[in-house]
């Protein structure tokens, strides 16, 4: 601003102007902005043998560590995400153990209140439907009886009767195992419990080690990955964090708007008149319908099956309308909920969101496509951070890709 004024007075005016606010805040920004750091130049014998041999070491390793791998990775995943709050606590000058007790104790007595507040209602609904499975299958039957007379009316002699019998009977008693084990909490699901609870655990005291430990691993980070220019927008452990809470956030609303949206729509299905048991089982849907949005691209599928399958059990009509009601449901959410919440937080190729979901689910079934995503959030922000921040050595010329700003050999 001081060399502006002088120029002015330079040229012949005879009282200097004030700069103007333009000027004013061009200035601030200019003298705020950190430099950008140089970056760091990956020679050619890197690229030729220490990468490649990294790279197999790598996957070698994730191979041979398995199951464990895995839990680390859940466990670090639950750490970014409440990470956040354990440091605004720590700010305040609490210890951050007592912190870290704090969020955990809190997470736990909202995961608690949220199961006592839906527990009843759901469970009152899947007792409800398993009372009326042998209602719904006579039903069913009738159904079955009635579409083979239509059709040896028309000349079309087909038995279907026997095999809708066996059929219906077969998935009653599924369906209903399956209601039994949700409302009794008897020994089987003890068992499943109990065969978790290890796991569970481990999960558990990894997160708690590494949001004590979130400081000295942060540090680590920072001196084994390039060096940033010192600002929060490009510190690599705050953007891995900040990618992991905008898709941990984007997810759980999705799923609580779909479900709403589900349970509520079968409601109403059920008040009209369309879909009957809609009104009485409306909950018990919604619920499980948002819990399977959680899965992607498969989950709106896996979530409509109930509500289909009952309306099959009563009225033919009634699944067609529950079919296209989910089919409704499922383009409102491609093309209106879905960019809305994930389009600022992903921001990958659908192609790469597709491959990372069946390498998930192929490697580690319906776990591992839970944490592919976030996985991959990870991986394109230091994917993104290192192209900011290296360069690699040119084969040709024995110079380097970029010109200027390197900062040394690694």
């Amino acid at each position: 601003m001081i060399r502006g004024w002088r120029g002015r007075i330079g040229r012949g005016r005879a009282k200097a102007e004030p700069p103007t606010r333009e000027e004013e805040s061009l200035v601030a920004t200019t003298d705020d902005a950190p430099d950008p750091p140089p970056r760091t130049v990956v020679p050619r014998w890197v690229q030729l043998v220490l990468l490649p041999i990294a790279l197999v070491a790598a996957w070698a390793i994730a191979k041979a560590a398995g199951k464990v791998l895995l839990l680390f990775i859940i466990a670090g995943l639950i750490a970014l995400i409440l990470n956040p709050a354990v440091a605004l606590l720590h700010r305040d000058r609490v210890p951050r153990g007592l912190a870290v007790l704090a969020v955990y104790l809190a997470f736990f007595l909202a995961l608690a209140g949220i199961g006592f507040l839906l527990a009843n209602p759901i469970s009152h609904q899947v007792q409800r439907f398993s009372n009326n499975l042998p209602k719904l299958e006579r039903e069913a039957n009738k159904q079955f009886a009635t579409f083979e007379r239509n059709l040896n009316n028309s000349g079309i002699h087909i038995h279907v009767v026997k095999p809708g019998k066996t059929f219906v009977q077969s998935l009653s008693d599924k369906v209903g195992k399956s209601a039994g084990k949700f409302t009794s909490f008897g020994t089987e699901l003890l068992k499943e419990v109990a065969g978790a609870i290890f796991n569970l655990v481990l999960i558990f005291v990894l997160s708690v080690y590494m949001l004590l430990y979130g400081p000295t691993i942060g540090s680590l980070v920072r001196r084994v990955m390039p060096s940033g220019d010192g600002s929060k927008a490009d510190d690599y452990p705050a953007l891995v964090q900040r990618a992991v809470s905008r898709y941990v956030g984007g997810q759980l609303l999705f799923s609580l708007i779909m479900g709403l949206s589900a349970g509520l729509s079968l409601y109403i299905f059920g008040v009209l008149g369309i879909f009957p048991d809609g009104e009485k089982y409306a909950v018990a849907f919604g619920v499980f319908y948002g819990f399977a949005e959680l899965i992607p691209y498969i989950g709106p599928i896996l979530g409509a099956i109930p509500a289909v399958l009952v309306a099959l059990f009563t009225e033919p009509i009634s699944a067609l309308w529950v079919v296209l009601l989910f089919i409704g449901l499922q383009q409102v959410e491609g093309h209106v909920v879905a960019p809305q919440l994930f389009g600022h937080t992903l921001r990958i190729n659908p192609l790469l969101v597709i491959f990372a979901l069946l390498l998930g689910l192929e490697v580690h079934g319906i776990i591992g496509a839970l944490v592919a995503l976030p996985i991959l959030s990870v991986l394109r922000e230091t994917a993104v951070y290192l192209a900011r921040h290296i360069t690699f050595e040119a084969w040709a010329g024995g110079g380097t890709e970029s010109g200027t700003g390197e900062r040394g050999v690694l």
